[in-house]
């Protein structure tokens, strides 16, 4: 059981990263009160606020500790970090007591990495404006801070000197779920869990769009991501950190068009059926059955090919009867 205890001025502090303020060695806290007031403190500087006092690095063992003994109340504090107007402020005040190496190590790795020497952009950097630019949904913020802690083990440098992160996302998605299992945050809200792995394992896949994508790739799209669409798109306009306005001017372009066409084509398959009118008759001639339950057991297994990407909808009755002559077993004729 957890107690509240005065400072102890044993142990070494946790590493500070090369952007926060340099301090004198404070004093090393602990107990549940040393990391409340750490927590508080990143909070309420997230949230606009001024920092008051001097910074008390805390143990790690103690951020740890109540994290597994009180993770709602963690969570409650770390909430108001990622969701408020500075979160960039809020994890670097984590990064300053020794709260974001305690309870995310995998986070705390992208502290300094990039930029100079490595000729790729700082991670740390790039993360902190993705969550600042993320529209302040719980499930979006999170994302944005796990995103990219897949490039750390992924990073490559080719002969010719490029930077390649292949596979980062698979190989961070790995790391959260493996984070989580470590430390039980997320554990009282499986939804949130579930969707915040799902979003950093596919946060690249807007920014593949290519508008000479077809209708059919459009609609696959929209309906691999389901209920995470929308959070998805937000994750990409804000994973768009370039400097370079052009630059940043076509990709928010791009993901703005994809996000006209999944709703364009939505609305027209919401107004017409994907099936056209005579197709049940089309059937009965071509394949000589009589009038019967059977032609509507084919329309719809026909309406599940199209929902499936199988086939187009809304094409000539002649283009449905071939695909049903193609799988006849399938179709029962």
């Amino acid at each position: 059981m957890l107690k509240r205890s005065s400072t102890m001025q044993t142990g070494r502090p946790p590493a500070i990263g090369p952007e926060t303020a340099k301090v004198s060695q404070p004093p090393l806290r602990e107990g549940v009160d040393a990391v409340f007031d750490a927590l508080e403190r990143a909070a309420v500087v997230a949230e606009g606020g001024a920092a008051s006092g001097v910074v008390e690095i805390v143990s790690p063992e103690a951020f740890a500790a109540l994290a597994h003994a009180d993770p709602r109340a963690v969570r409650v504090r770390l909430d108001r970090v990622v969701m408020g107007a500075d979160p960039e402020g809020g994890l670097d005040a984590l990064l300053e007591t020794g709260a974001l190496g305690a309870l995310f190590p995998e986070v705390h790795a992208m502290v300094g990495f990039g930029d100079g020497e490595w000729r790729h952009k700082d991670v740390w950097k790039h993360t902190k404006q993705v969550v600042r630019q993320a529209v302040p949904r719980l499930e979006v913020r999170w994302a944005s801070l796990f995103h990219d802690i897949g490039k750390v083990k992924t990073r490559t440098i080719s002969p010719e000197g490029k930077v390649h992160f292949l596979g980062h996302a698979e190989v961070g998605t790995r790391m959260f779920d493996k984070l989580d299992r470590r430390m039980p945050l997320f554990a009282h809200e499986p939804t949130l869990k579930t969707t915040v792995s799902f979003l950093v394992l596919h946060h690249l896949r807007a920014n593949q769009y290519d508008p000479a994508w077809t209708d059919s790739a459009v609609r696959r799209f929209a309906r691999e991501l389901g209920v995470h669409l929308d959070d998805l798109l937000c994750l990409a306009r804000a994973d768009i950190t370039t400097k370079r306005p052009e630059k940043r001017r076509k990709g928010l372009g791009q993901i703005s068009e994809l996000a006209d066409r999944i709703n364009k084509l939505a609305a027209e398959d919401a107004r017409v059926p994907p099936l056209p009118k005579g197709v049940g008759d089309a059937i009965v001639k071509a394949f000589e059955l009589k009038p019967s339950p059977k032609i509507g057991e084919i329309k719809r297994a026909l309406d599940q090919a199209i929902e499936s990407g199988e086939i187009e909808p809304h094409l000539p009755s002649e283009a449905y009867v071939a695909f049903v002559a193609a799988n006849r077993a399938r179709f029962g004729v």
